[in-house]
């Protein structure tokens, strides 16, 4: 397990924590509500928070890195034919931060080519802040996060997220006895899960209805804890990704030769 050191951030990891504090000022002063609410055309909810969180982490990233690209929930995408692409999410979880749940969290990738080499995910709300950097280990709020060693099913704690689109394929039956067979089952949702994995203490997620801006850090810091982060087909995380299965080595084996193939 990798110390961390603070004097040891790259640039492009001390630039998204910064990005991160700033959107989470932003978010925290929000959260009582006293914002504005609009329906976006594909019908999910946008606030004053996540245009703000947005411009903020925009106007910190591209003035440190003016060549590279950027791709928000909000503003969409410039310099396609960039090397770097950041990817951000303000508000993961609007709709939640709408209602008050304290789930969301403001997630920042980096994606070199087509690999994403960084993650940042801030829970504002529930004071977690996680990061991780190719090579480097994964962190939560300063301390090595490491997956945990659990290769029976039988004893498996595992969370679900979105499952609207799995629901109607026929991988529903299959995940039914996923669950069946588990030893818990939860639906933290959103980063929570993600973070708990990370930390060994819940043991895969599943999920089959979310976006790359959603989940891109996420799969880092999953992966330099020493997990295995693919979509339900056992592919790695892409701008195209709309499905998860995240785990320990040993379970996401097993879980993928179940799924496999019978989803998307």
């Amino acid at each position: 397990m990798i110390a961390f050191d603070p004097a040891d951030l790259s640039t492009e990891l001390a630039t998204a924590l910064a990005a991160a504090k700033a959107a989470a000022e932003i978010s925290r002063r929000y959260y009582a509500g006293n914002f504005s609410v609009r329906t976006k055309a594909d019908r999910t909810p946008v606030t004053q928070a996540d245009v703000e969180c947005e411009q903020a982490i925009r106007d910190i990233i591209l003035e440190r890195f003016p060549e590279h690209g950027f791709y928000g929930e909000e503003t969409g995408r410039t310099l396609a034919d960039a090397e770097h692409l950041w990817l951000v999410d303000p508000i993961d979880g609007t709709k939640g931060f709408v209602r008050q749940y304290p789930f969301f969290s403001t997630q920042i990738a980096l994606m070199h080519q087509t690999e994403i080499v960084l993650g940042v995910s801030c829970g504002t709300m529930m004071d977690e802040l996680a990061w991780a950097e190719k090579n480097r280990g994964a962190y939560l709020n300063g301390e090595p996060l490491q997956v945990s060693r659990i290769d029976d099913p039988g004893q498996a704690a595992l969370s679900t997220g979105n499952l609207r689109s799995l629901a109607l394929s026929d991988g529903w039956p299959i995940l039914g006895e996923i669950v069946a067979a588990a030893d818990r089952i939860r639906g933290y949702g959103d980063f929570y899960h993600y973070h708990l994995l990370a930390a060994g203490k819940i043991d895969a997620v599943i999920e089959s209805d979310v976006n790359i801006l959603d989940i891109a850090a996420l799969s880092v810091i999953v992966t330099e804890a020493g997990g295995v982060f693919t979509d339900l087909n056992g592919k790695p995380p892409g701008l195209d990704t709309r499905s998860v299965l995240a785990a320990n080595p040993a379970l996401h084996s097993k879980y993928l030769r179940r799924l496999a193939g019978v989803f998307g």
